[in-house]
Order: C-alpha cells, then structure tokens, then sequence
C-alpha cells in the first residue's frame, strides 16, 4: 500500500511564496516520475511541473521563472517552490508519482496525492 501525503498549501496575496511538500510512504522499490497538477474550479487538471528520476524538469509555461520543482529521493519527497504567485495560480494541487511497487516492479504506476488548496488573492 503506498500513500502521498500533501502539505504547504494556503492563502497568499499576490507576488508571495509558497512551497508544497509531497511524501510517499509504502512499500516502495523506486520512484520515477515526480510531477505537480492542478485544477482550478471549472477547468481540467493540467500538467504544472514534472521532474524526472534524472532530475530533468519541464514546466508549463504560465509558470515558467516562477515555480521550481524538486526532489529528495532519500527521503520520497517532491517539491514545488511557488515565488511570484498570481491570482490565476489558484487551484487545488496534486501531486503524482509513479511508482514501482515489489509486486509490481520492474513496472511502475502512478499514485496521486490527496490535493491542497492555493489561494492567491488579496
């Protein structure tokens, strides 16, 4: 059983910081892929940063400048520094990872975290 537990999200007025943190615990042999969605109210969720097990990382543009993903593999943590927040950046925030399970390894699948709301607004 593996879980991703969230943390970091809240309220900030525009041009502040936030970091989210996302942590996977199980039973767990190795984890590729490490990415941040979001969903705003009405809209899809989309693809915000993406961190692979090479620590190549894309992003989508809207955010590009402004946000950092990261990771620390010791410790199955993901990271996304959020500096320079907009009003639009509001959304709830998903974290997902793919994972390779020992039932499952050398394949992984992807787990998703529960979400946290980011608010930005004055």
């Amino acid at each position: 059983q593996v879980q991703l537990v969230e943390s970091g999200g809240g309220l900030v007025q525009p041009g502040g910081s936030l970091r989210l943190s996302c942590t996977a615990s199980g039973s767990i042999s190795s984890i590729n892929a490490m990415g941040w969605y979001r969903q705003a109210p009405g809209k899809q969720r989309e693809l915000v940063a993406l961190i692979t097990s090479a620590d190549r990382t894309n992003y989508v543009d809207s955010v590009k400048g402004r946000f950092t993903i990261s990771r620390d593999n010791a410790k199955n943590t993901v990271y996304l520094q959020m500096n320079s927040l907009k009003p639009e950046d509001t959304a709830v925030y998903y974290c997902n990872m793919r994972i390779a399970t020992p039932q499952v390894y050398p394949e992984s699948v992807a787990y998703w975290g529960q979400g946290t709301q980011v608010t930005v607004s004055s």
